[in-house]
């Protein structure tokens, strides 16, 4: 009798805790969802940027790129 009656007691808090954890995992799991959420409607909301802005970011490319070919080329800087 004692021994189902612990049993029935293990089960149950086993049972308890898979809920307990299970709740915990899915309310992160929907706190990162809107994060991700957040940052897809943010990314929308930019300010255009200046021709000077664009020239700028064309020649870091260019640089970047400048140096790939040199290390592709197995060229030291």
């Amino acid at each position: 009798m004692g021994d189902s009656i612990t049993m029935i007691i293990m089960a149950s808090t086993s049972l308890a805790g898979l809920a307990i954890a299970t709740f915990a995992g899915l309310r992160g799991w929907q706190g990162w969802l809107d994060v991700k959420r957040l940052e897809l409607a943010g990314s929308g909301r930019r300010e255009p940027r200046s021709p000077a802005g664009d020239m700028i970011e064309m020649a870091d490319l260019r640089e970047r790129v400048r140096k790939l070919e040199s290390i592709a080329a197995v060229i030291d800087l």
